[in-house]
């Protein structure tokens, strides 16, 4: 049953568990995705923009409208500079490493995922400055802070949008105007935001964004990209083919070739062409209203629960993501989770979640970290109350068995 006024989706009958890890890819995908995928690769499925039959052209009229479709997407202005890659960590990697270098001084925070913070340790051990930004009890950065770190230096801020782990949505607008003023760059990752809130470049003064397709964009694993602002060159740190000048000795300087390296995953920009347009169907407000109803019911009932321990999930003045993290007392996140998924049918996610800093900061690393629900549009009020019934049950044995006492409640 789906009790949501915002989507009146159907689940397919071969989903057979009640998926709550779409925090970490969204499934089931729409219908729609899969019959374009399987349709258009079985028809055209060739290599597109190296040669001029009419298959080849229609292979890379394809890219090319869903590179429009993205840019118009994202609020870009050059369908051009709209570049595919595997995923965010792929174009993370060529944004931080193009643009940042030794003697350079970066900020970013501890919210980030490892698609940041190994680049930017790695950077660090080359001569590269960092300063690391704290989150406060709520789950947000204050952009204050962050401004307040800026140098002479400062070649870049580096941030996460949207926490898969906390769910929060952070103030990058205010980061990027002031990063605009002084000729900083603001790299910005998207996964978790893009197509669940509204994701435009000028609204939040971002240089670079890079997104990741199998997330809210609903299209499949292993395609990605990023848009990079006119006046902003990003250095070469590959090379390869590209179908066009192949005479030429060095990489193209030239968008989209400058940024993007042999033959495209076509599979994967026809899911995502086909993702896409079903987010602009729905709808991101309806789409952000269906998932955030039934985070705020599932919220509501762990709030009920004794013996769990939910993470900055108590303020919603502020935007937020449909994740929720939390833990049973005296448990470890992969022994409940283990159990939402043999004896209640339930599939989340355990763990740091690629995100070591957030869980140092909570103190969930010694827990090897926590349980996330991610929820997403094809999830139910009847899926939420499951979940709600496996955690009661989990907890109520756990604090029978540890003797939860009134000071830990």
């Amino acid at each position: 049953m789906n009790a949501s006024p915002y989507l009146n989706l159907t689940i397919p009958p071969e989903v057979k568990m009640i998926y709550l890890d779409n925090g970490a890819t969204s499934f089931p995908k729409p219908p729609e995705v899969y019959e374009f995928m399987d349709t258009f690769y079985r028809s055209a499925g060739v290599n597109p923009g190296r040669s001029g039959f009419d298959l080849c052209l229609e292979a890379g009229s394809l890219v090319d409208d869903t590179r429009k479709l993205m840019c118009e997407f994202f609020g870009g202005t050059d369908r051009n500079r709209l570049t595919f890659g595997y995923n965010s960590t792929d174009t993370l990697n060529l944004a931080i490493f193009g643009l940042i270098g030794p003697g350079d001084h970066v900020v970013t925070t501890h919210v980030e995922h490892n698609a940041t913070l190994r680049p930017l340790w790695k950077l660090e051990q080359e001569g590269t400055e960092v300063d690391w930004i704290d989150f406060d009890e709520t789950g947000y950065v204050d952009p204050q802070a962050i401004i307040g770190k800026f140098k002479k230096n400062t070649k870049a801020v580096v941030m996460n949008h949207g926490s898969n782990v906390l769910g929060t949505v952070q103030d990058v607008t205010t980061v990027g105007k002031a990063c605009r003023e002084r000729g900083i760059h603001l790299i910005l990752d998207v996964s978790q935001s893009a197509g669940m809130v509204p994701v435009k470049m000028d609204e939040l003064n971002a240089d670079v964004i890079c997104f990741t397709g199998h997330k809210s964009l609903m299209g499949p694993m292993g395609i990605g990209g990023m848009y990079v602002r006119e006046g902003v060159e990003i250095a070469h740190t590959r090379a390869g083919g590209t179908g066009v000048k192949s005479a030429q000795r060095n990489h193209l300087d030239e968008y989209p070739y400058r940024m993007e390296y042999g033959t495209p995953n076509l599979p994967g920009i026809a899911g995502l062409n086909a993702g896409v347009k079903w987010v602009n169907r729905y709808g991101i407000k309806a789409i952000h209203d269906h998932e955030m109803a039934l985070w705020t019911r599932l919220r509501d009932g762990m709030a009920e629960i004794e013996g769990v321990t939910m993470y900055c999930a108590k303020d919603v003045s502020k935007p937020r993501i449909s994740v929720l993290s939390f833990n049973v007392v005296g448990m470890e996140a992969m022994d409940t989770g283990t159990m939402l998924d043999v004896d209640y049918n339930i599939a989340c996610r355990t763990g740091l979640h690629c995100t070591p800093m957030v869980h140092e900061h909570l103190g969930t690393d010694k827990l090897h970290g926590a349980v996330r629900f991610g929820i997403g549009p094809f999830n139910t009020e009847a899926h939420i109350d499951a979940a709600l019934a496996g955690v009661r049950d989990i907890a109520e044995m756990q604090v029978k068995r540890v003797g939860l006492t009134a000071a830990n409640r």
